[in-house]
């Protein structure tokens, strides 16, 4: 499997927690982790933006997405918010991970926890072809839960 170079810097406040890594060979994503000054208590249905103490430069057509660790969303019952977070290829600040608490008790999360996963993906860019009409399917325009279930009265 190749490897796509990505430029990281560490901030200072990161810059003494480990790059983020590949946990197993086949691993997708790489674990991130808080750069937190102090440990942060996430209460009930409380969210919070933690710091992973790097930037990065992606390169053009890619993304890096941002991604729930399993096992912290079933012991914990903490997940990524807006899951999967997207970082677009020209931006240059700080990756931050917005963290929510889904459980009924409080989690602290201390300095150098494993906190999200990151992922590279290929972006695809649109173009729009606007058209008088779409073709047909024989799903049409069945929403949300539509498909897999047998019409009334058949």
């Amino acid at each position: 499997m190749s490897a796509v170079r990505v430029a990281v810097t560490r901030l200072p406040h990161g810059a003494d927690l480990p790059l983020p890594a590949y946990a197993t060979d086949q691993a997708a994503g790489l674990d991130l982790v808080a750069a937190l000054a102090a440990p942060v208590t996430l209460q009930p249905l409380g969210r919070a933006l933690i710091p992973t103490g790097i930037s990065i430069a992606l390169p053009a057509g890619y993304e890096a997405q941002v991604r729930p660790r399993s096992g912290l969303a079933l012991k914990q019952g903490v997940t990524v918010l807006n899951a999967p977070g997207t970082i677009d290829a020209d931006y240059r600040g700080e990756i931050g991970v917005i963290l929510v608490n889904l459980s009924d008790t409080p989690v602290t999360l201390q300095r150098g926890d494993r906190i999200a996963q990151l992922l590279l993906a290929r972006v695809e860019r649109l173009a729009w072809d606007e058209v008088a009409a779409l073709p047909t399917t024989s799903r049409g325009a069945g929403g949300f839960g539509s498909t897999g279930v047998a019409a009334k009265g058949s």
